[in-house]
């Protein structure tokens, strides 16, 4: 029988709480005390050593004590090829830029019934625009108001590169994996314009027709998992860009205004943003924006 060792840490419970807390892996900790036992000052010599550098990545990495085949039946496949790609750069986005996440909700009420209002001026037929259209034009005026959100940081030059287009990156989901093209010059775009050109990159991801080139140069990317569920969750930015927009599934409410309960349709909004460039009062105001042009007041506006 193939028996396997099994390692065993030793340390006290402060130190095993002490360790979480930092995030230094115990498994990777070697104990000075008696028979190998970890005390607090070896975690804070491992935290220090791995900072300088003195602790090799090789050495970091997680391994298992057994395989998962050996509590029952598995099916290894390889990572589909898009995954392969984008996990890297999904774990060096997270791992050097410090995200912080917004959770707001819009009420998008009289936006879906201007949507769904829509003919065309000549036929009168019903014109079928996607809500994601109305949330594109909203992220470009916000973009306009709030410029920073349309940036990237020159860490390097210790500087920040403003851009003066807008271009708006869609996170579209394929059967080869999530691919973010992006809708060029979205804000010389009407409604029905973005609506076509949604169909148009989608089509195109799916089909593995697109250019390579429309995955890069955008303003800032939305993440709308509406079609599937859910509300709130913590979106990644897509470096270089410094923000990303996730969107959730629709829910009609209960909401408390004007002195009574109304029945609305809200809309989960999840703003993630880079720290280092945007402060939590400059994504308030975003949001804010956000709702403000998805609302009563404005929506109407989007369609020109």
């Amino acid at each position: 029988m193939d028996k396997k060792k099994i390692h065993i840490i030793s340390a006290s419970p402060k130190v095993r709480k002490f360790a979480r807390e930092i995030g230094a892996n115990l498994q990777l900790i070697k104990g000075t005390q008696r028979a190998g036992r970890i005390d607090e000052e070896d975690v804070k010599i491992f935290v220090k050593n791995s900072l300088s550098g003195k602790v090799s990545k090789q050495k970091q990495k997680f391994t298992q004590e057994y395989e998962h085949s050996d509590f029952g039946e598995v099916d290894i496949q390889p990572l589909p090829r898009l995954k392969k790609i984008a996990g890297p750069l999904l774990q060096k986005s997270w791992s050097e830029i410090p995200h912080v996440t917004q959770h707001d909700e819009a009420d998008i009420t009289e936006m879906d019934t201007f949507r769904k209002s829509l003919r065309d001026l000549y036929t009168g037929e019903k014109i079928s625009v996607t809500p994601l259209a109305f949330i594109i034009k909203a992220v470009v005026k916000a973009l306009k108001d709030y410029p920073i959100f349309n940036s990237s940081l020159d860490l390097e030059n210790n500087k920040l590169i403003y851009k003066k287009y807008y271009h708006i990156g869609i996170a579209v989901d394929t059967p080869h994996g999530l691919m973010v093209p992006k809708i060029r010059d979205a804000e010389k775009k009407d409604l029905s314009s973005i609506g076509k050109e949604l169909k148009k990159v989608s089509k195109l991801s799916s089909e593995l027709k697109i250019d390579k080139k429309e995955f890069f140069g955008g303003s800032m990317t939305i993440s709308s998992l509406g079609s599937i569920g859910g509300s709130f969750f913590t979106p990644i930015i897509n470096q270089p860009e410094v923000a990303i927009l996730g969107v959730g599934k629709a829910e009609r409410k209960q909401v408390f205004t004007g002195g009574k309960f109304e029945s609305r349709i809200m809309l989960p909004l999840s703003l993630s943003y880079d720290h280092r460039v945007i402060d939590g009062a400059e994504g308030a105001r975003f949001c804010t924006h956000l709702k403000g042009s998805l609302g009563k007041d404005f929506a109407y506006k989007l369609a020109v």
